[in-house]
């Protein structure tokens, strides 16, 4: 496990107001932060439940024409062993516990919020985002900001896009990725003359262990040359689901790059322990590994990683250059966003050839 410089929790659900009165904010996590003038401005994810409850029924929300609403389900016919979703015992379908929007948040120095600035809202919009949008990452490429985020629906879930100058104003690109496809991470620039991204098809026929796949696009919007990069064959931090986290960033060695691993077990109950690893990819030929750690860089540490909405989560999903270091953002238990600190050297150093 790679020492980490600091450790600091930015936010928790009881900082925040709720976005309706009849909602209760239960996390803000998994943000998405790049720098931003001398500071830093993150998009995070906050996840709200209903506050009222019902004997014998369990409430999942989800947005209708731009408002909140809220089913009811009948809690004999739930499996709810998941503390995130219902399980239809009948129909076998899926729905959440939850609804997630996104809000922005600036900091003059990466490592507290600044409370004098009203958060933007972003709630979901359209028949993609009815049971909400969640797991935002940011990539600056030129001048503008590109947002890509999970959008949940009926429909599964697809990776949706938007777009920014200024985290005032933003311009939504719709579906970039369709069901069932998330942790879409974009590279801050062109190689060899084409966008590329990482992300995580999640199949139902689970013919393997779970991958993280490259794409490359001519615009950002149309993705093809699809080709699996890690897991399925044998990665050994990554037995339940692995997926893309930090945007990657350039090095003498290469794209350096952060991902998501769960290590729960085929019929074991809960989603297991995420940790985070570390990976660098070939400068010129990103779908070839350079170089990986040899297990996770970043483990559940910290009380509030450990134990929250979904205990023994850490979710990086951002990683900046800033005083010297390695800033990591993430989300925490599901339920808090936090950043650490590393050294750059010890974490190159922690990726070893493969």
């Amino acid at each position: 496990m790679l020492q980490r410089l600091f450790t600091t929790r930015l936010l928790k659900p009881g900082d925040l107001p709720p976005s309706d009165q009849a909602m209760r904010v239960v996390g803000v996590c998994n943000p998405a932060a790049q720098t931003f003038g001398d500071g830093v401005a993150l998009v995070a994810r906050v996840v709200e439940q209903p506050v009222e409850q019902r004997p014998g029924q369990f409430p999942s929300p989800r947005y209708a024409d731009g408002s909140l609403v809220t089913d009811w389900l009948d809690a004999e016919d739930c499996d709810s062993s998941d503390p995130r979703l219902y399980v239809g015992r009948r129909s076998g379908v899926v729905r959440l516990r939850f609804v997630s929007h996104l809000r922005v948040f600036l900091s003059e120095d990466g490592t507290a919020i600044d409370e004098a600035t009203p958060a933007a809202m972003l709630i979901p919009q359209g028949p993609y985002e009815s049971f909400g949008i969640e797991d935002p990452r940011i990539t600056k490429i030129g001048a503008t900001y590109y947002i890509t985020y999970v959008g949940v629906s009926p429909h599964g879930v697809c990776t949706r896009m938007m777009s920014t100058t200024d985290f005032v104003q933003f311009h939504r690109h719709g579906t970039i990725f369709c069901p069932d496809n998330k942790d879409v991470v974009l590279f801050p620039e062109k190689v060899l003359g084409e966008y590329v991204a990482l992300h995580r098809p999640m199949p139902s026929m689970r013919f393997s262990p779970p991958q993280v796949w490259l794409a490359r696009s001519p615009d950002l919007l149309h993705w093809g040359n699809h080709q699996p990069l890690l897991g399925g064959d044998g990665a050994a931090d990554a037995i339940d689901r692995v997926g893309g986290g930090t945007p990657p960033i350039r090095t003498d060695r290469g794209w350096l790059t952060l991902y998501h691993a769960s290590d729960k077990k085929h019929g074991e109950q809960g989603v297991g322990v995420y940790t985070a690893s570390a990976m660098i990819l070939d400068e010129d030929h990103p779908a070839k590994i350079v170089a990986r750690s040899r297990g996770p860089v970043m483990q559940p540490e910290e009380m509030f990683e450990r134990q929250g909405f979904v205990d023994n989560v850490v979710f990086p999903t951002a990683m900046l250059r800033r005083d010297g270091m390695l800033f990591v953002y993430y989300g925490a238990a599901d339920e808090n966003l936090a950043v650490c600190g590393f050294g750059v050297q010890d974490l190159l150093d922690a990726c070893l050839p493969v």
